[in-house]
């Protein structure tokens, strides 16, 4: 799930796409996909079309948390938590720096 979630999040223009494997660091979910949008309407496009997507191909409903305005959504699967960031707050939060040790398993420039 964590795979298609990366290529439908490709597929509408999210930059910087990261899959990082966190089962063995944490119990809060397994993977977290990482991506960067390039405005709040792409911000909410992107929660909207991994929503849709997970519900169409493997059934699975997911929640949205956050507004597109904040610059940061949570599409969260529970074993799968989707972060979608504008650049600004990505690089604030850096989430890959507090994650360094989850291997990469997809990164998509």
């Amino acid at each position: 799930m964590a795979h298609q979630i990366v290529i439908r999040a490709s597929e509408r223009n999210a930059a910087d796409v990261k899959l990082l494997d966190i089962r063995n660091l944490t119990t809060i979910a397994d993977f977290f996909v990482i991506c960067t949008a390039t405005s709040t309407v792409h911000v909410r496009a992107l929660a909207d079309e991994v929503l849709m997507g997970m519900k169409e191909d493997v059934n699975r409903r997911g929640r949205a948390e956050g507004a597109p305005s904040d610059g940061w959504m949570i599409v969260d699967f529970g074993d799968v938590m989707v972060h979608i960031f504008l650049e600004d707050k990505r690089s604030y939060y850096a989430l890959e720096e507090l994650w360094a040790d989850a291997p990469a398993l997809v990164h998509m420039p």
